[in-house]
């Protein structure tokens, strides 16, 4: 006769248990996943070949080079992840009953739009001083990944040319289009006429990386008006050193519209008169369908909407 669910699972199966075999697969090695949870290996070897006899299945293929999930190991550390974060969210809930406004919000972006989440963050803090951030980086499918992963509460990023998957839900908060953009004291800004972008290939431009987010943009842009990407002076990613490099020589750049509603560089910040075509694409919110939000991540999304209402001038 099977065991039942309290014998065999409810039991046998334990939450510190599951923790080890997710942080197995994070790490991808016994050796590490020891270090990183201060247990012997042979404490988890042992956990792990409980969980195997407990759920009648193989978890991990063990090999030289390491372990990796089994098809039956994936479909139980991504139940896990679930489990762990409602239990995250059960415990945010206790402490946020007494001040709903604490807690941690998880926020990725892409690089471009880090200007927008520092003046959602700026608007918020000083209503709420009590509420954390973490901020994470990265290209549009690495933030869609951190989402299905719980690691992410929710992403700010431009939504096309890609659509958004079907287990992911996305806001637009407004639309934004990019500008060639210089100091006020530019040469350039002195024209009258409507610049073409062939005009200024021979500009000292600074440009974020090809393969970037930003930088695909850019690529496709230069590559609808016929153009290859103008020679760089210099390429990076940061949008930081570029307004430096902006703000002390006569550098020019491509950046969202938005940028300039910024108050840190509002003043001395001008777009170029260029003629670049319709290049305005939405910029929304993407959270993961069915997870819950917890009061720090609702004050943070109803922030969100009010900072870009005031950006809806500059799209």
């Amino acid at each position: 006769m099977p065991m039942q669910w309290h014998d065999r699972i409810g039991r046998r199966l334990r939450l510190k248990d599951l923790h080890t075999l997710q942080t197995v697969a994070e790490v991808g090695s016994m050796a590490k996943a020891s270090r990183r949870l201060g247990l012997s290996q042979p404490a988890i070897s042992k956990a792990i070949t409980d969980m195997e006899h407990s759920v009648g299945a193989a978890l991990l293929d063990r090999t030289s080079r390491g372990v990796e999930l089994t098809e039956c190991g994936r479909l139980l550390v991504d139940r896990t992840r679930v489990v762990f974060d409602e239990i995250k969210l059960g415990v945010t809930d206790i402490v946020q009953r007494s001040d709903p406004a604490q807690g941690l919000v998880a926020i990725g972006t892409t690089e471009p739009v880090t200007a927008i989440v520092t003046e959602i963050i700026g608007h918020l803090v000083r209503r709420y001083p009590g509420i954390r951030y973490h901020i994470t980086i990265g290209d549009r499918d690495a933030l869609e990944h951190a989402l299905r992963q719980r690691m992410l509460d929710l992403a700010i990023t431009r939504w096309a040319p890609l659509p958004v998957a079907d287990d992911l839900s996305a806001e637009v908060l407004f639309r934004s289009s990019l500008a060639v953009m210089a100091e006020r004291r530019h040469p350039l800004l002195r024209s009258r006429k409507k610049l073409k972008l062939a005009e200024l290939m021979q500009e000292q431009w600074t440009l974020s990386p090809p393969d970037s987010f930003l930088g695909r943009t850019g690529v496709e842009l230069f590559r609808r008006h016929n153009l290859p990407l103008p020679p760089t002076t210099v390429t990076t990613i940061s949008i930081y050193m570029r307004l430096n490099l902006l703000a002390s020589s006569r550098f020019i750049t491509l950046l969202p519209m938005q940028i300039l509603r910024m108050r840190s560089s509002s003043a001395w910040l001008r777009a170029l008169n260029v003629d670049l075509g319709d290049t305005s694409a939405p910029i929304a919110s993407i959270t993961l369908k069915g997870r819950r939000a917890g009061s720090a991540v609702k004050l943070f999304q109803e922030a969100s909407r009010e900072v870009c209402k005031a950006l809806v001038g500059v799209s």
